[in-house]
């Protein structure tokens, strides 16, 4: 049996659900796919724009290709909705490539999740922005995002 994951479902109150939605943030700000694929079930299947996967393998295959190729990655997730043993988010995250050309992305997660708290499906939708470095809006340190730091509504984003 695998390792739990609070908040377990069902999700019926929104704090279970923001907590989920903000250790999933805090996983992937780390930028350490094996930490992040501990999150995922061991046969959890992922759309990522249009790549699809199937298993941690893969999944951390796929994080450690992203973050060598989207360089100072900071990201932000907010719950968007939730019922039962799902949870659909927004997020944005900015990040330049190796020509320091800077983008905001910008997507929608949908979310389903076993007994034990492990992610079993995530769907990802993202849309690229290209932006200057003097319009981004992220710019702690490398890693948790402050527990100050505004959200997206607050951002206006």
């Amino acid at each position: 049996m695998e390792n739990l994951r609070p908040p377990l479902p069902p999700f019926t109150r929104p704090e279970q659900a923001i907590e989920k939605v903000r250790l999933a943030e805090d996983g992937w700000n780390s930028r350490d796919a094996e930490r992040v694929a501990l999150a995922y079930s061991a046969d959890s299947r992922w759309r990522n724009r249009d790549t699809f996967l199937t298993g941690r393998a893969d999944i951390v295959a796929f994080l450690q290709q992203k973050w060598q190729r989207e360089q100072q990655y900071r990201l932000i997730k907010e719950l968007w909705s939730f019922d039962q043993n799902r949870i659909a988010v927004r997020f944005a995250y900015e990040w330049h490539d190796e020509q320091l050309q800077w983008y905001r992305s910008y997507g929608n997660e949908n979310w389903a999740f076993d007994e034990q708290g492990l992610m079993t499906q995530r769907f990802a939708s993202i849309n690229d922005l290209k932006i200057s470095e003097e319009q981004r809006l992220f710019h702690w340190p490398q890693g948790r995002r402050p527990d100050d730091h505004p959200s997206l509504s607050e951002l206006g984003l």
